[in-house]
């Protein structure tokens, strides 16, 4: 039996191909997948359970179908999609996992996180980040009416851009020493992440390794662990999938 790991999807309606591939994913997971995993940036914005956007609908649907099959899913949050909640659970089938988090397969141990945590030298981020994932700032964020939530979104997604185009590439990638904090803290060899969409498996120092999950664009990516193997996939998005 195998675990499935996908993160950084951004799905929104004007990428109806990576919608349709993953629907697509979705039908076809294996009869042998134990879990599916979706470790954050799934939505391209979510702004809280209660959206009533038809394509945020559809997406649910799909993920009902799948555990309604029987196969369990979890979802961290992403730095795209933090607001997601307990009525997100309820439609999906979704259980919510922590971030960081620990899971055991066939033994071992296993760090998940979306990844955003672990890009310490962007402290503009970071500020952010510990603002925006504060619980009184969400629930203020939640109170708001929807058409104003979804404006919010809107310009914080293009603030977003204007930022990190004039921010040097490294800074936005991972800080060596807060992923090994983080592997030693959880007492774990392997860490689990999204975020950077700079997917790769890196062999680090003691036998430890970081698997970066790739972002679904121009490929879909998906991180399979077995008891016998662990394997990066990529599988390419046509622009002719796009029929919602």
């Amino acid at each position: 039996m195998a675990l499935r790991f996908v993160s950084d999807l951004h799905l929104h309606e004007a990428r109806a191909d990576v919608a349709e591939a993953f629907f697509d994913y979705l039908a076809r997971l294996p009869d042998d997948t134990e879990a599916l995993y979706l470790l954050g940036d799934i939505f391209e914005a979510w702004v809280g359970d209660d959206d009533d956007l038809p394509f945020h609908q559809q997406v649910k649907q799909h993920l009902r179908s799948v555990s309604d099959r029987g196969v369990p899913l979890f979802f961290m949050h992403g730095n795209r999609d933090f607001l997601v909640g307990k009525g997100f659970e309820l439609q999906t089938g979704c259980l919510l996992l922590p971030d960081p988090a620990v899971i055991e397969h066939h033994g071992q141990r296993f760090l998940l996180m979306h990844g955003d945590s672990l890009c310490t030298d962007d402290t503009q981020y970071q500020a952010f980040r510990s603002q925006i994932r504060n619980p009184d700032m969400q629930a203020m964020l939640l109170a708001k009416p929807l058409a104003e939530r979804r404006e919010i979104a809107r310009q914080l997604r293009m603030n977003s851009r204007e930022a990190n185009s004039n921010k040097a590439e490294d800074i936005m990638d991972v800080n060596a020493a807060a992923v090994a904090a983080a592997l030693a803290e959880h007492q774990v060899n392997t860490l689990i992440h999204g975020h950077t969409h700079r997917p790769a498996i890196h062999r680090l120092a003691d036998g430890k390794q970081r698997i970066v999950l790739g972002d679904w664009d121009n490929s879909g990516w998906e991180l399979v662990l077995d008891q016998d193997r662990l394997a990066l996939n990529h599988f390419p998005i046509h622009p002719a999938q796009a029929s919602t």
